[in-house]
C-alpha cells in the first residue's frame, strides 16, 4: 500500500503539473512539493513491516499486465531497496524546494524522474525494472535539454545527446538478455527465477552465464559509471540545472550499483567471480583516475562529477569481493554517497544562484561573509572525505575490508584514493571559501529556504555516522541472502588433501 503510494504519487503529480497547472508556476510549485512530501512519508511508513522480516519482499503488489508474454506490474521492497527508495523520496523532495522559481514543467519532469527511480528500486518483474530502468531517460532528457546550462568545454545539447546515446546503447544488450531468461525460465518475474535456480530447475550453463551477465553488467556500468563508460558523466553533471543536478548525482548512479548487487550476483554466479578480478581492476581505476582528474578540475561541478566517479568504483569494488563486509559497505555507501553528493549539488547550485557560475576562480573568500554556507559545505566536504563520525566513512571502512579479503592489493589501492579525495576536496574549499575577499562581494548567506532544504541531509550524514545500526542490519540480512544466492550452481573444484594433511590419530589409528 505504502510502496504503490510512494510510486504512484509522483506519477499523478506529473499529470497534474504537465496539464493542469502547467500555467501557474506557483500552484505547479506548491503541488510538486506537497505531493514529493506524502511520497516521502509513505516511504517512511514502510520502515515497520520491512524491519520485521527484511529478506521478505513486503509492500508487494501484482497486476496482470500484458497476457502474453505474461508480464506483470510486480512491485515489492526489502531491506536493500528500502533505504534507496527513501532517500530518493527525500532527495527529490529538496530538488523540488530548491527549484522554487521553475516552471510548470520543469516540476513535472522532476516527479517523474522520482517515479522511474523509485520503480527502479522495488520492480519484481525484469520486464517491468527495464522498462522503469529506461523511464528514467525521459525527464532527465527533457529537463537537460530544455534546462541544461552550457559549461565550459560542455554544450547542454551535447550533453543530452552523449549521455541518450551512452545510457541507450547499454540498456537494449541487457533487454535482449531479459527475454533470453523469460525463454528459459517461462518467467520474467524475478523471485520466481530465483526459486526455480534454487530448486535446480532452472540453470544456465557457463557458457550461457557470461553473454547475458556482461549484458546486464554494460548496461549498469554505463548507468553507476564506471571507468570506462564514464564519458558522460562529467558533462551531464555540469550542464544540468541544480536540482536535476542533485537527483542525477545523488540517486542515478545508485540504479547501476543497484542492479549489480540486486541481479547480477544472483543470476550469474559463475560469470560474476570469473569477471571480478577485472571488475574490480575497473574499480581501482575508477577510484583513481576519478580522484586524479578531480585534483585539476576548475569548476565545482565538475569536480564533483569525477568525485562521484571515484566514491561509486568503491561501490563496485565492495559488490565485487564477495565478502559480506563488502556488500554490507556496497550498500550501505550507496545511501550514504546519495545523501553527501545530493547535499554538495544543492550547495552548489546555491553558489550558482550567487554568482552565476561554478567555476572555482570566481569565488574566494566566502566564510567570511556567509558563515553559514561555509559551514554546511565544510560538513558535506568532510563526509565526503570519509571523516570518522561522519557517514561515508562507515561506507568506505566496510568496503576496504571486504576488499582486504578479496585481495589486500585491492584494499592498499583504494586507500589512496580516499586520501586523494581530501586532497581535492579541501583544496576546492579553501579556494572557494577561505582567502582573501573579493573587494565587490555581497553574497549573501543561507535563506530560510536554503536551510530548510540543507539541514535534513546535514543531520542524516552525521546520523548515519555515529548510529549506522539504525540502518546497516536490514541491509545486512539482504546482503548475507545474496551471498547464499550466489553460490547457486556455482562449481567448486575442491582438490584431494595431500597424505601430510591426513590428521595425526587417523594415521595412527591406520598403523
Amino acid at each position: 500500500m505504502y510502496l504503490a503510494l510512494a510510486l504512484l504519487l509522483p506519477f499523478i503529480g506529473f499529470l497534474a503539473c504537465i496539464t493542469i497547472f502547467r500555467r501557474s508556476q506557483q500552484t505547479a510549485f506548491t503541488s510538486a512539493l506537497a505531493i514529493s512530501g506524502l511520497a516521502f512519508l509513505a516511504s517512511l511508513a514502510m520502515i515497520p513491516e520491512i524491519a520485521k522480516n527484511p529478506t521478505r519482499i513486503s509492500q508487494a503488489t501484482q497486476l496482470n499486465w500484458i497476457p502474453y508474454p505474461p508480464i506483470h506490474f510486480s512491485i515489492g521492497a526489502d531491506g536493500l531497496s528500502l533505504w534507496l527508495i527513501v532517500a530518493t523520496a527525500l532527495l527529490s523532495m529538496i530538488a523540488i524546494l530548491s527549484a522554487a522559481k521553475r516552471s510548470g514543467d520543469f516540476f513535472a519532469w522532476l516527479l517523474l524522474l522520482e517515479s522511474g527511480i523509485i520503480g527502479v528500486f522495488c520492480a519484481q518483474d525484469l520486464f517491468l525494472f527495464f522498462v522503469f530502468f529506461e523511464l528514467t531517460l525521459v525527464p532527465t532528457l527533457f529537463l537537460m535539454g530544455q534546462y541544461g546550462k552550457d559549461s565550459g568545454r560542455a554544450t547542454s545539447t551535447g550533453a543530452t545527446v552523449k549521455f541518450f546515446i551512452y545510457t541507450f546503447a547499454g540498456s537494449v544488450l541487457m533487454l535482449a538478455a531479459i527475454v533470453y531468461l523469460f525463454l528459459k525460465s517461462g518467467t520474467f518475474d524475478y523471485q520466481n527465477i530465483l526459486l526455480q535456480m534454487a530448486a535446480g530447475s532452472f540453470r544456465l550453463s557457463p557458457a550461457e552465464q557470461l553473454p547475458l551477465f556482461l549484458a546486464f553488467f554494460l548496461a549498469f556500468a554505463v548507468k553507476t559509471p564506471l571507468f570506462p563508460f564514464h564519458a558522460w558523466q562529467a558533462d551531464a553533471y555540469a550542464t544540468a540545472p541544480s536540482p536535476l543536478g542533485i537527483v542525477m548525482a545523488g540517486l542515478m548512479g545508485k540504479l547501476g550499483c543497484y542492479g549489480l548487487l540486486r541481479f547480477c550476483l544472483p543470476l550469474f554466479p559463475n560469470a560474476a567471480r570469473d569477471c571480478a578480478y577485472w571488475i574490480n581492476s575497473l574499480a581501482i581505476l575508477a577510484i583513481l583516475y576519478g580522484a586524479f582528474v578531480a585534483i585539476v578540475q576548475p569548476n565545482i561541478k565538475r569536480l564533483l562529477a569525477f568525485s562521484s566517479l571515484s566514491h561509486l568504483g568503491f561501490i563496485v569494488l565492495g559488490i565485487f569481493s564477495f565478502h559480506i563486509n563488502g556488500l554490507d559497505g556496497a550498500a550501505y555507501q550507496m545511501v550514504c554517497h546519495a545523501i553527501t553528493t545530493g547535499a554538495l549539488f544543492l550547495l552548489a547550485g546555491y553558489l550558482e544562484d550567487r554568482k552565476g557560475s561554478t567555476d572555482i576562480v570566481d569565488f574566494g573568500g566566502l566564510a567570511s561573509r556567509t558563515p553559514w554556507l561555509a559551514t554546511t559545505f565544510l560538513i558535506a566536504v568532510l563526509a565526503s572525505a570519509g571523516l570518522p563520525s561522519l557517514n561515508n566513512f562507515v561506507g568506505e571502512f566496510l568496503i576496504l575490508q571486504g576488499a582486504a579479503f578479496a585481495g589486500f592489493s585491492y584494499a592498499a589501492a583504494a586507500a589512496v584514493g580516499v586520501i586523494l579525495s581530501s586532497v581535492y576536496l579541501l583544496w576546492m574549499y579553501q579556494r572557494t571559501f577561505l582567502g582573501a575577499n573579493h573587494a565587490d562581494d555581497n553574497t549573501p548567506d543561507l535563506s530560510s529556504t536554503e536551510a530548510l532544504a540543507i539541514i535534513p541531509l546535514v543531520i542524516l550524514m552525521i546520523w548515519m555516522g555515529v548510529g549506522s545500526g539504525s540502518f546497516l542490519p536490514l541491509q545486512n540480512a539482504v546482503n548475507t541472502k545474496i551471498l547464499q544466492q550466489s553460490k547457486m550452481n556455482v562449481e567448486f573444484r575442491v582438490a584431494a588433501p595431500p597424505p601430510s594433511a591426513v590428521p595425526q590419530s587417523e594415521a595412527v589409528s591406520g598403523n
